[in-house]
Formats: structure tokens, sequence, C-alpha cells
């Protein structure tokens, strides 16, 4: 049986009211031909209608690869659950995503749980376990005592439960059915064995077969290219035929934002690290210099989002990875890129040059088991209470990704940002910082506006974490803040006290200055980068 079709026949056959799951990472590994033809179908048909859709991780760019924005229609979308949303301002348009509009008008039912719960649900769900059971996130926003993780007035369900367990209290993410999901693949045979061989990750794509087949539900697979059955040997095979009802093939489809294809990053090539273009001096930069000298050798080492990605490409360009170097330091992300260069921006997610490549759920599984000793992760906010928010503030609705299960499971921590934030300019000269302009935002509150983690309580139980910005350094202590370092040029007092809403547990007696190398004039900097590891 041929189950090559087009995209429209793919979708033909879900039905009002069922559920829906998908796999992708922003950009990365998205079937955006598949997510295209739903939203095409009930634009012009006004069918299906209702749909929960699954979205372990949040899924397109909102922009030349759309994602879970094609199908943020209201009415076809009745429910939402996601790992993370994707949030940007497209410059075309300087409007953000449509998802983000139905969210703020409370015109669906929006649900956010941490990635490590996405990925790990959908095992429980392939093994016809009643549902997930996890310590991860006590405490945090996804513990019923403060939301469940509901994200809209309109979310009423409570699709998280505190139980007790042998005298211990955990989350449990009860079962519920997938009917259809989307997956994405490299390469597909007339009979739907699926192959990754050209992916930069794995991602959800497994654990969502398995959850979809296990309830009779049905896999529609997106993939780049087709190849006659028996052509590949079977080790290259990670789905069967058997498990697949549908492919369908696009040849034109991105790697990911602003990549069509690139071997270098699942290691069909090795890249030169000098091709990497010189990050501009900034805010950020500064941040992500500080951060790095916190990076150890031999040392399983995992970046999040923003400022904290950063760091591996800082230490690239001061030559830290030279050569062989690269393999002494051990680089991930929580979606299962090992080893090589961990890039930022719409190319996070993925590493440059990588040795190895998990799967989703497994590498969660490395993740809750603390595996990764070291993580450095951004913040939004942090408050006097020592907790720390990612996931919702403002008019921005994120969700935590993996922040959660990272930043409980790790070691030592450090959490990445600017001092404030909306408006901030700063300037550089003679090793001193200056501030131009002030941010509108303090993002040390007196409360944060959603709880992502309380680091004061993972400091509690031996963990060790700073906060690291552009301007000083805090270590975590279970009091509050400790104030350490501040950068040459900067007033205590009023470039740091008066801009926070509470002060400092303590400031240090001899504060240290952080390094004068960060704060040259970007006129007087050059990019110097090591090669290919």
């Amino acid at each position: 049986m041929n189950k090559i079709v087009d995209a429209a026949t793919a979708v033909a056959s879900i039905q009002d009211g069922s559920s829906v799951g998908c796999v992708g990472v922003i950009g990365w590994v998205t079937p955006d031909t598949l997510l295209k033809a739903l939203g095409d179908k009930f634009r012009n048909t006004g069918s299906p209608k209702d749909l929960t859709f699954y979205f372990p991780v949040g899924t397109g760019d909102a922009q030349g690869i759309k994602g879970m924005d094609h199908v943020a229609q209201e009415g076809l979308m009745k429910r939402m659950v996601s790992g993370s949303y994707i949030n940007p301002v497209d410059p075309k348009t300087g409007k953000r995503p449509e998802l983000m509009r139905l969210i703020r008008e409370n015109r669906i039912e929006a649900y956010s749980w941490p990635i490590g719960a996405t990925m790990h649900w959908l095992r429980e769900i392939a093994r016809r376990s009643p549902g997930y059971m996890t310590e991860i996130g006590i405490g945090t926003y996804i513990d019923p005592d403060n939301g469940g993780g509901r994200f809209t007035e309109r979310a009423h369900d409570h699709l998280v439960r505190k139980i007790e367990f042998d005298g211990k209290p955990y989350l449990f993410y009860p079962a519920w059915k997938l009917d259809t999901v989307f997956i994405y693949a490299s390469t597909s045979d007339e009979f739907g064995n699926l192959s990754f061989e050209n992916e930069a990750l794995v991602s959800s794509n497994i654990a969502l077969v398995l959850a979809a087949k296990a309830h009779g539900g049905r896999v529609v697979a997106q993939v780049r290219r087709a190849v006659p059955h028996g052509q590949r040997a079977a080790s290259e095979v990670r789905i069967p035929g058997m498990f697949v009802d549908a492919v369908v093939v696009d040849p034109k489809m991105m790697m990911t934002t602003d990549v069509e294809f690139d071997p270098a990053y699942f290691g069909g090539e090795r890249r030169a690290l000098s091709q990497l273009p010189p990050i501009p001096s900034s805010a950020d930069k500064v941040v992500a210099s500080r951060a790095a000298k916190e990076v150890r050798k031999r040392e399983l080492s995992i970046f999040g989002f923003g400022a904290a990605a950063d760091v591996p490409l800082v230490m690239a360009e001061q030559g830290l990875l030279h050569g062989d170097e690269l393999k002494d330091y051990w680089f991930t992300t929580e979606h299962g890129s090992y080893g090589g260069i961990v890039m930022s921006g719409w190319q996070f997610s993925a590493n440059l040059n990588p040795d190895a490549i998990l799967d989703g759920v497994y590498q969660f599984d490395a993740i809750d088991g603390g595996l990764c000793n070291f993580a450095a992760l951004a913040f939004a906010q942090f408050d006097q209470h020592g907790r720390v928010n990612v996931s919702k503030f403002g008019a921005a609705n994120p969700g935590a990704g993996g922040f959660i299960d990272i930043a409980q499971s790790a070691k030592r921590l450090v959490f990445t940002g600017t001092f404030t934030t909306g408006g901030l300019d700063v300037g550089f000269g003679g090793g001193k910082l200056s501030i131009v302009k002030e941010g509108k935002v303090r993002k040390f509150a007196k409360q944060v506006e959603h709880i992502t983690y309380a680091v004061a309580d993972g400091v509690k139980r031996g963990q060790t974490a700073l906060v690291i910005t552009e301007r000083a350094v805090f270590e975590v202590a279970p009091e509050g803040l400790v104030l350490t370092e501040v950068a040459p040029g900067i007033d205590v007092r009023r470039d740091i006290l008066e801009q926070m809403e509470f002060a400092p547990w303590q400031v240090a007696d001899e504060l240290k200055l952080m390094d004068a190398s960060f704060f040259v004039d970007p006129g007087q900097t050059s990019a110097v980068r090591g090669q290919a590891g």
C-alpha cells in the first residue's frame, strides 16, 4: 500500500472535537505543510472545529515557518496544551503571533506544561498508564496550588493534580488520548518507514507515534523526500511504516528559520567556527562573557534560550574552543543535541557540529536524572523571596519550556539577563560600563508574576546559584540575594540598588569588579574564533 498522499488528503479525516498532537521545536522538525493544510481546511470549510492541540514544544516561528499559528483560529482551536509558546514581534507586520492574541483575549483554553512533562506524559500514554507522576514542578506555576498551568480563564479543567504517595507530594498529569499526530522526518518509502538522517533533532517524534497508536490514533508524517522500499538499511529506520498512516512529501521544506538545509547541524559535515559571525557588543554579550567564566571542562553543561545560549558562542570567539579543546567542553540543550556549539536566536535548540543527537524523551530522562550538572538559564524577573520567572510576564506568555526540569535537577545554576528591560541602552569604553538610558521595566521585583522556579529553595537543598547581569552579579543565599560584583563605572546606589524593588539581603564588604575586558568599545574589539572541533 502506497501511503504517500497530498497534504489536503492527509488532514481530511480529522473530525470535530478530536485531539491533534504535533512535533516541532521552534522552526526545527516542524511539519508546517500539514499544519497549514489543516488551518486552510478550516478557513475554507469551517471544519473540523473545536480541536484540542498538543504541542510538546512551541512549534514554528509564527513568521516564515508559522507552525502553531496556522491553527490558531477561533473555532478550529478549542484547547491548547503546550510546553512553550512562540511570542516574537514579526518585523514585517509589527504584530505578535495570532496564538498570543487568542490567549490574551481569553478566546481559547490555554495550558502550559513544562517540556519535561509534555515529553514524559507521551510515554505514559503510549504504555496506557493512568498518567504521569513527578516531583518536578512542586511549588511552581504548574503546581495546582499556583494555578496548575492554566494560562486563560477559559481553562477551567484541572489537567494537573497534586497527589500524595508514600507521604510525599507529587504532580500527576492524567492520561487522555491523541486522535491524530503530525510528525516530521527526513525520508520515507512508499510504506511509511521513516528515517531522520538529515535532521538536527528527533524531539518528540517517536513518542507521539507510540502515544497515538496505543489508543487507535492516526499518524501523519511530513518528509523531505521519498525513496524506494529497501534502499536504506533497517538500522536507519527509526519509525516502522506499520505505525504510519499517511506521508506527505515536501522537498522545499525548511530545515529551520533562515536555514534551508545545513549538514553541519546533524554532523553531515563540520563547519569551521571561524565562519560564525562575530557577536555584536551589547549588554547580552557582557552577560554571556561573565557567565562563560562559570563553565568548567568535562562537566555536562546545558544552556537555555536568551543570553545563556550566547555563552558557548562567546567562548568560541575568545578562542577557548580551538581545535580539540572543544572536546573538553560538553554542551547540550533541552532538545537532545550533544557536543559542538550551542547556537542562539532562531537556531537555538540544535548544536553546530554535534557529536550525538538524543531522542527528546530520553533527553529529559538525562535532565531529570541530574546528568546536566551545570545550567545557564535566562530570567525575566527575580524577586525578594529568591524566585525566578520566565514563563508569564507582562503581555508575554512563553511558558517554561525545559526551564523547570533543568533548574530543579542541576547542581550549579547561573541565571542570565539584563538588569532592566524595555529600552535599556548601555555604552562601553575604557573598560567601563555606562547606562545611557535605563530600561523602563525593573526585573528585580518584590514579587514575580509567575513562579517558574524557587531558587532559594533549591539552594537550601544544596544547589548553588548566581544571577548575572551586565552591571552586577549576585549569589543566591537561602535568605536572599548577595551582591558580590559590579561593573567598572557603575554607581552601586544609583544603578543597582535604586533600580531594584527590594534591597539585597547583603552587599559584600569587598565588592569585586567585573572583568574590564567585557566593556571595551566595539571599535576596539576583534573577532577571534577557534576552528571546528
